[in-house]
């Protein structure tokens, strides 16, 4: 397979540095302006500049989303901000609005700009536009099919191609909704969405006003009408390099450190050549899987359930440091004396269990109960953890 970038969400700086250890090749953040994520974290002018150092220091590279559908009020501060950017070595900004597009590469023409999903390219002559104006990647629309990826690159071949593979889909067309401004007054295109179409809906009819409102059901399954399935293209990853795509993209700024974690070490040994790495994919919360458009029209991407599964594993610890043979660790799910745990990490020890023998709270004292929220803990460890390894408990099938 020829070598694709990697490319993780970082919601914050200790995501951006994780994303990193678990083998992304790049991440992309926000600011706390700007961004079409604005619940999550993201990043203050200083964690950037600290973000983008951290990760060239690592030989990997940092794309900051300025994606809104920009207003005239936004201009002057989205100017400065593209500026900044450019002084703290940016690798690209990510750009949805041709306003803001065209600002930026007059303000700073060396910055190199990114076209977002939220521009909806679907075709050649759509690409090629950007990229006579200057673009030098375009994240492409999610409706696409492998072909027409394909076409897309043989008419571009100077032109970056990314492409999402994993995450949470937007029921509308690449993100462009209007639903969450309409009921919430929260404008999804201005990085406010509140996945207003994950709700459950009823609907009124003119025949039954003198009823009130009656349930709407498809396939006797629920009404969630609205909730799109998971992508999932891990098995694809050849098929969309060889269409032409450079970078696979993982969707989810907003999503745990665990989450990530579990996502990250998947893709990147997938991309190495472990097969095997597919079913980590299950360990973390999740809907249905689809493939979406990858192979033309797909009428079966819809999620008729109201959730998650809760994945076939539980996040139960961070590891601070292994040292003399003790892991010591922050607790993020109770666990106990005795209990067989397995470990998450992009090392050799992946996959391996522990177990929680002689442990002790901070105040050295043993412990047999690792209840207190966030509280370190220490026990025996035959192996050399790092900080950054995760330890996680198997579900119960």
């Amino acid at each position: 397979m020829k070598k694709a970038e990697l490319l993780a969400p970082a919601g914050s700086l200790g995501k951006l540095k994780l994303a990193i250890y678990y083998g992304a090749d790049a991440v992309y953040a926000g600011g706390k302006a700007f961004s079409l994520r604005t619940y999550a974290d993201n990043f203050s002018d200083e964690e950037l500049a600290e973000g983008i150092a951290y990760a060239h220091a690592r030989g990997k590279k940092v794309y900051v989303a300025a994606n809104i559908f920009a207003r005239n009020a936004d201009l002057a501060a989205m100017q400065a901000h593209f500026r900044f950017l450019a002084e703290i070595g940016a690798d690209a900004v990510l750009i949805s609005d041709p306003g803001a597009f065209r600002l930026c590469r007059r303000t700073v023409p060396a910055l190199p700009v990114h076209i977002s999903t939220q521009a909806n390219t679907c075709n050649a002559e759509a690409a090629a536009f950007w990229a006579e104006s200057g673009a030098q990647r375009i994240v492409l629309a999610r409706e696409l099919s492998l072909a027409e990826i394909a076409e897309i690159h043989a008419q571009n071949e100077g032109l970056e191609l990314e492409a999402f593979v994993h995450g949470a889909m937007c029921i509308s067309y690449s993100g462009r909704c209007l639903l969450s401004d309409y009921l919430d007054g929260r404008p999804s295109n201005r990085g406010a969405c509140v996945q207003a179409c994950r709700r459950r809906y009823r609907i009124q009819s003119s025949q039954s006003m003198e009823k009130g409102w009656v349930e709407m059901e498809e396939d006797a399954r629920g009404t969630y009408l609205l909730n799109s399935k998971d992508l999932n293209m891990s098995a694809r990853l050849s098929e969309l390099a060889a269409a032409g795509v450079v970078s696979f993209k993982i969707e989810g700024r907003m999503k745990s450190e665990y989450y990530l974690a579990t996502v990250v070490n998947a893709y990147r040994r997938l991309l190495d050549g472990d097969a095997s790495a597919r079913e980590e994919l299950f360990c973390v919360a999740h809907r249905e899987f689809t493939e979406a458009y990858a192979f033309g029209r797909n009428a079966d991407t819809v999620s008729y359930d109201d959730s998650q599964t809760k994945g076939t594993c539980e996040y139960i610890a961070n590891v601070l440091s292994c040292e003399g043979g003790r892991a010591c660790v922050e607790m993020r799910n109770r666990f106990y004396e005795g209990e067989v745990l397995e470990i998450l990490s992009p090392s050799d020890a992946f996959g391996k269990t522990v177990r929680v023998e002689d442990m002790r709270a901070e105040d050295g004292l043993p412990c047999a109960d690792a209840k207190r929220v966030q509280g370190r803990y220490t026990f025996s460890c035959p192996y050399p953890l790092h900080a950054g390894d995760i330890l996680r408990r198997r579900r119960q099938a």
